[in-house]
């Protein structure tokens, strides 16, 4: 984390004295203004925004880039540089650990942390806390399900309403001509589904984070064989999709709506993405849990969603705690969640009157369900690091075999302790 400040301080400097970051001459740093830099959207944090400004104080929103990495990047190098312009932040729950560890958070009193704590999903709450303490405050909890095409299952003869794996639904694809749409580009999002695949079949990427670098790594194991061997049948296989080792969640989601789209992992909001352009691939849209990694064994979806932190370098500190739990009310998690397709991080915030319009029953009950069923990814500050090297080891998925754990989890170490660069 020393060398992370040392390195970025001088760069995040030169850039806010040259004048390149929009924020930094904007409302003058006036009192009566918290700039909330958010990650992009649909509108859902804007209005959010809107809603908890006070006589007091005005929130406004600075939109940071649409790659999660590069949010990390902005944000840290700012912080790094002490930075005052930056109020509050909407951060990626795998580098809450990072930015808690190298002291850019402000703590969060103890009455807000307890109040947080009892309103938030578990997974919500783990992803949330380091070192016992949470560190920013739930906002919206994200997961991924099964998203199938009823008509394609139909021709398959397969019967969503009992737990599938990952071998059902790609001997499923195949046999039937369908295609199964994941993330699996060189970005975060292929990350995410290599620790599904890896906590599904009852390991972990790491264990014992408490220990820094020197953690315990897990993909060298009978669950990180596993997962390579789901990847490996599927990149191989005339289920695989042309741009799989391409893919993010945009092109899942076309490859979806295709005319071979048959299955998809994908996020929450999902289930709107074909209202206004495809009407009949909505209304062919089926859903269930994440398919399982080893058969008889509950599987553990993708958690996602985002935190809202205080900067220690805040000079309003006392008004932006205040507004973030406005901000991570019920409520308001209602509104964004309506907006945004994001789900609440609480199970109250399930209950806004509006998503009942626009989800079924019992898609609501399968998120929550899901939710508290997750598998965040590896709370530690050097998840970066670890992911990165995840990314570069797995990829391209059809360079996936048996050898790819043992290479992987060798890589990552060489990483962690200076020994190679990613």
């Amino acid at each position: 984390m020393d060398r992370l400040r040392r390195s970025l301080a001088a760069s995040a400097a030169l850039m806010l004295c040259s004048g390149l970051l929009a924020a930094c001459g904007a409302s003058g740093g006036s009192a009566d203004t918290l700039f909330w830099y958010i990650n992009p959207d649909a509108g859902g944090q804007a209005k959010v925004a809107e809603n908890c400004s006070t006589k007091d104080y005005k929130i406004e929103v600075q939109v940071l880039p649409q790659n999660a990495s590069e949010q990390r990047i902005q944000l840290s190098r700012r912080l790094a540089a002490e930075d005052p312009e930056i109020d509050i932040m909407s951060i990626d729950p795998p580098y809450t650990a990072e930015f808690a560890n190298a002291g850019f958070l402000a703590a969060i009193p103890e009455g807000l942390q307890s109040s947080l704590k009892a309103q938030s999903f578990k997974g919500a709450v783990d992803a949330a806390t380091w070192n016992g303490k949470l560190v920013v405050a739930p906002f919206w909890s994200n997961t991924q399900v099964l998203w199938y095409r009823k008509s394609f299952a139909k021709k398959a003869g397969l019967n969503m309403k009992q737990p599938v794996t990952w071998g059902q639904i790609t001997d499923a694809a195949v046999k039937n001509g369908g295609q199964i749409a994941v993330q699996a580009n060189k970005y975060e999002g292929y990350s995410v589904w290599i620790n599904a695949l890896i906590s599904g079949a009852g390991g972990a990427i790491a264990t014992n984070t408490q220990k820094g670098v020197d953690l315990t790594l897990e993909v060298d194991s009978p669950a990180g064989e596993t997962a390579a061997k789901i990847i490996e049948k599927l990149a191989h296989s005339a289920a695989a999709p042309p741009d799989l080792s391409v893919s993010n969640e945009g092109t899942a989601g076309a490859t979806f709506g295709g005319d071979k789209g048959a299955f998809m992992v994908n996020w929450t909001y999902i289930w709107t993405n074909y209202d206004a352009t495809q009407p009949d691939v909505k209304k062919d849209i089926g859903f269930a849990r994440y398919p399982a990694s080893t058969k008889g064994e509950a599987s553990r979806p993708p958690y996602g969603g985002i935190g809202v932190g205080v900067s220690e370098y805040s000079q309003h500190k006392d008004e932006a705690m205040k507004a973030i739990q406005c901000i991570t009310s019920p409520d308001n998690q209602g509104v964004n969640a309506e907006l945004t397709g994001n789900m609440p991080a609480s199970a109250a915030g399930y209950k806004y009157p509006a998503l009942a319009k626009v989800y079924p029953a019992q898609l609501l009950a399968l998120f929550q369900e899901s939710l508290n069923a997750a598998a965040p990814r590896t709370v530690t500050p050097y998840w970066s690091d670890i992911s990165g090297a995840l990314q570069s080891s797995w990829h391209p998925t059809d360079g996936v075999d048996n050898q790819t754990p043992p290479d992987s989890q060798q890589f990552i170490e060489d990483v962690l302790h200076g020994g190679s660069l990613l």
